[in-house]
């Protein structure tokens, strides 16, 4: 049986091109792709979205308004749009951290992962 037959768009390319220039700054992401547009899932609260023209995110709140602020940067450039989302990413992770139970449950996935490619259980 062959894969389906992905066609290149502008959008999942941008996409790929953040999320590889984000992996430079240390910051890992999803790329989901579909309708017109790509998604870059970074954090909780920060998700990339991307025309093949633009990207653009959730930047803040505005009070007054009572409305979401959102940052957009060229598609062309991604290591600087990269830049700027590991900033808002950085903000994001000192004001939101992983709880305990999170962080420990990453811990157990990896031991789960390494038991399902492992002939020897690592415990």
């Amino acid at each position: 049986m062959q894969p389906p037959n992905r066609q290149f768009t502008p959008e999942k390319h941008a996409a790929d091109a953040l999320a590889v220039a984000l992996a430079a700054h240390g910051v890992s992401a999803d790329v989901h792709d579909g309708y017109g547009l790509s998604l870059v899932s970074v954090w909780v609260g920060l998700v990339v979205w991307c025309d093949g023209d633009w990207y653009w995110w959730r930047a803040g709140w505005d009070d007054r308004r009572k409305r979401v602020l959102y940052a957009r940067h060229p598609a062309i450039e991604p290591s600087r749009a990269a830049r700027r989302v590991a900033f808002r990413y950085a903000d994001l992770q000192r004001r939101h951290p992983l709880s305990e139970r999170i962080r420990d449950l990453g811990d157990w996935c990896f031991l789960i992962y390494l038991a399902s490619v492992s002939p020897v259980v690592p415990w």
